[in-house]
């Protein structure tokens, strides 16, 4: 029964990812770079974190480049890594991120319920990953 509700929930987050003309993966760059660390708002970064292959998410990136939700502001570090920031335009259309309903519905949970929850989650991923559970850097 849980890992019917699970599916579920994952079905209706990723069909609520096609919203504001983007993909799901468009929206989860634009959460990640949101979200990390400075250093750490690269594509490669991005796709350690969603465990996909480089290619893909550099294509996710040129996109929303060219849409005008995020720019590069030149490289980090030794390598040729560049950092990602958002546009103003990419924190407007965040304000309309379909997950926020979802965020609003789980801020309504307690601590300890909210704790019991990622643990829960967390497993979850573990099972059906190498065992890492990917956190934001």
């Amino acid at each position: 029964m849980l890992a019917a509700l699970l599916e579920q929930m994952a079905r209706r987050l990723h069909s609520q990812g096609y919203a504001s003309h983007l993909f799901p993966a468009q929206w989860a760059a634009l959460r990640y770079v949101q979200l990390a660390a400075p250093e750490r708002r690269t594509a490669i970064d991005l796709a350690r974190f969603q465990g996909l292959a480089s290619g893909a998410v550099a294509r996710t990136v040129r996109t929303l480049i060219t849409k005008g939700y995020l720019i590069k502001r030149g490289t980090i570090g030794r390598g040729r890594a560049e950092q990602l920031e958002l546009t103003d335009r990419g924190l407007t259309l965040l304000k309309k991120d379909p997950l926020r309903k979802v965020a609003d519905a789980l801020d309504g949970l307690g601590a300890d319920e909210r704790q019991t929850l990622v643990k829960s989650l967390e497993k979850a991923i573990r099972a059906t990953t190498s065992g890492e559970v990917p956190t934001l850097p």
